[in-house]
């Protein structure tokens, strides 16, 4: 028994037990009343309403295969926010973490590259994120970037905004010719620079969010493009997409051969309206396959079920 332990045990026995168990339950209701902790309550309990509002419903009726497929899954399995049964190939603990002794920072190996993570983060906290984007990954996956026909093409400038960790610029960056990371938040900064330490020639990385206004902490795309060539913009920022779009207005017109990977289930309206503004441009679009539940959405409401992205292409001009 540890010298510390020792302590404790006298003062448990010298110190009345309802005195002890009080000031324990004063901790915890102290602890539970911080915000952080309300929220992930507030999460639980949407999770649940979520559930039993899909396993309420009668699958013979539904119709639609794909959400039958999230009404067994949750019969079956907890809570995810992309709730089909090849989600469970992938687990957290079967992820090898490294540890950079140069950099002092850890990394995984994606496709046999180096995929590096903020410092500061925990292997475990590694190991859920990693995991995480394997499972959106997933060729069925709602969250999928890339398919057969939007994949990077040899010598491609690709644009990655929202590039996080900057896994899909990673795994096209021996084929593209040009690529542009736009991360907005400071700790991904460096991650960023050293996963793409071995391709640094063709790589930009900037640290601003892409909207629809131009100053210090924003930019269009329209305004960084202007003169420069682009054939390929995946977005996931966390609802900005539209903006994003009006900001890019002459490129969308102008574009010939472009392709697009935006998120959509970040708000409402972001599936419709994105694809309105595709079309209205010229784009051919599609949604990826499935569905995904966004519970961080507090307006998320009745049905629920959100598409994950719109994939757009315009033909190249003849």
């Amino acid at each position: 028994m540890s010298f510390v332990q020792k302590i404790k045990d006298c003062v448990t026995w010298f110190v009345p037990y309802g005195i002890i168990m009080r000031r324990r339950r004063m901790d915890l209701e102290n602890y539970y009343k911080t915000d952080f902790v309300e929220q992930q309550l507030q999460k639980e309990q949407k999770k649940q309403e979520i559930k039993n509002y899909f396993l309420s419903l009668d699958a013979t009726s539904v119709g639609d295969p794909e959400i039958i497929e999230i009404i067994n899954y949750l019969k079956k399995y907890r809570f995810l926010s992309i709730p089909y049964d090849f989600s469970r190939k992938y687990h957290a603990m079967d992820i090898d973490v490294f540890y950079d002794t140069r950099a002092n920072v850890f990394y995984v190996l994606h496709k046999n590259k180096r995929l590096y993570f903020p410092r500061g983060w925990e292997i475990e906290r590694i190991r859920a994120y990693y995991n995480g984007l394997c499972i959106e990954q997933d060729e069925d996956s709602p969250h999928r970037y890339e398919t057969e026909a939007f994949s990077v093409r040899e010598g491609d400038a690709i644009v990655d905004v929202g590039a996080a960790e900057g896994i899909w610029a990673l795994d096209g960056v021996e084929r593209a010719g040009k690529i542009y990371l736009f991360e907005c938040t400071e700790e991904w900064i460096e991650a960023l620079r050293r996963t793409f330490e071995p391709w640094k020639e063709k790589v930009v990385i900037v640290n601003k969010f892409v909207s629809n206004t131009n100053d210090v902490k924003n930019v269009t795309l329209d305004n960084f493009f202007k003169g420069k060539r682009i054939d390929f913009i995946k977005a996931d920022i966390e609802g900005m997409e539209i903006k994003l779009l009006e900001g890019g207005k002459d490129i969308l017109t102008s574009a010939s051969g472009l392709k697009l990977l935006l998120c959509a289930y970040h708000a409402k309206i972001d599936g419709t309206e994105i694809k309105k503004i595709l079309e209205g441009n010229g784009f051919e679009t599609e949604y990826s396959k499935g569905y995904m539940l966004f519970i961080s959405d507090r307006e998320l409401e009745k049905p629920y079920i959100r598409r994950g992205l719109i994939r757009a292409m315009k033909k190249e001009a003849p």
